[in-house]
């Protein structure tokens, strides 16, 4: 493990802050690398900060844990936890339960994966983005955006608070946000398995392939259902304008979506909008 540790005075021009992060507060860098000899499956969480994975052309897994506080002190009360058995990594960070406060302290996590590897990521407070994974996703934050991109495979995201936004050949589908908008722009592929979107209070939108076929369920509670070059057969029941049940292409897997408040939208997709292939 390398530590990287700056101190950033209040007033010193003589310190130099290598994270890129706050002037004024105290930065500290720890690097995770692990050596694997097959497709990885990867979980780490942070209690508060952002979690960023990206793809590289080695075959190990690297974390690069970024400790913001206001001292070294404060830092140092950050536990990094890291363990590998065999090709499952997991890195969690974490800090002592004391009067429900981290003190101005986060943690943000940089990791690089192989393109094919398994990931579950988690934040307390702060964002997931993640790029060109092929394998099962499993995203979650308390409070925080969620972007998965160019990805193939399962996915299972989900915000207390935020938009979520997926791209990608998708298999199983689970997307729930508490507050926020949810798009998700599939490319071609079979998409063996269910859809589940849900948001307390945004707007859905779907870019499908034309060849997607599913048995349809949407419904918002206030707002409306738009079909845009998407034709829906086999009709349950009468097509209202805030609820829409019938069967997209071939039919299929479920396709089940819910918003409390905000429109649904569903058309077929735009080659710019969709990445990864099936």
């Amino acid at each position: 493990m390398r530590v990287l540790a700056v101190c950033l005075a209040l007033v010193s021009s003589a310190c130099l802050d290598l994270a890129g992060a706050d002037l004024g507060r105290y930065v500290e860098r720890q690097e995770q690398h692990f050596s694997v000899g097959g497709r990885p499956d990867v979980a780490v969480s942070t209690f508060d900060g952002a979690v960023e994975v990206r793809v590289w052309d080695r075959p190990d897994v690297e974390v690069v844990v970024e400790k913001h506080a206001s001292s070294r002190e404060s830092a140092a009360t950050i536990a990094v936890e890291a363990q590998q058995s065999g090709n499952h990594v997991s890195v969690d960070v974490r800090v002592p339960r004391q009067s429900g406060f981290h003190l101005s302290r986060s943690a943000k996590l940089i990791v690089l994966v192989p393109a094919a590897a398994d990931l579950t990521a988690k934040s307390g407070d702060g964002s997931i983005d993640v790029e060109r994974i092929h394998g099962r996703l499993d995203l979650h934050s308390g409070d925080g955006t969620i972007k998965a991109r160019s990805i193939d495979g399962d996915v299972t995201v989900s915000t207390g608070d935020g938009s979520i936004d997926v791209t990608g050949a998708i298999g199983a589908l689970r997307a729930r946000s508490g507050d926020g908008s949810i798009t998700i722009a599939a490319s071609g592929g079979d998409h063996a398995g269910d859809w589940e979107i849900d948001t307390g209070d945004g707007s859905v939108t779907l870019s499908l392939p034309k060849t997607f076929g599913a048995e349809l369920d949407a419904h918002t509670g206030d707002g409306g259902v738009r079909l845009e070059d998407v034709s829906v057969s086999n009709v349950n029941g009468e097509i209202r304008r805030n609820r829409v049940k019938g069967r997209l292409g071939e039919g299929g897997r479920a396709l089940r979506i819910r918003t409390g408040d905000g429109s649904i939208t569903l058309r077929s997709a735009r080659p710019s909008e969709t990445g990864g292939s099936r």
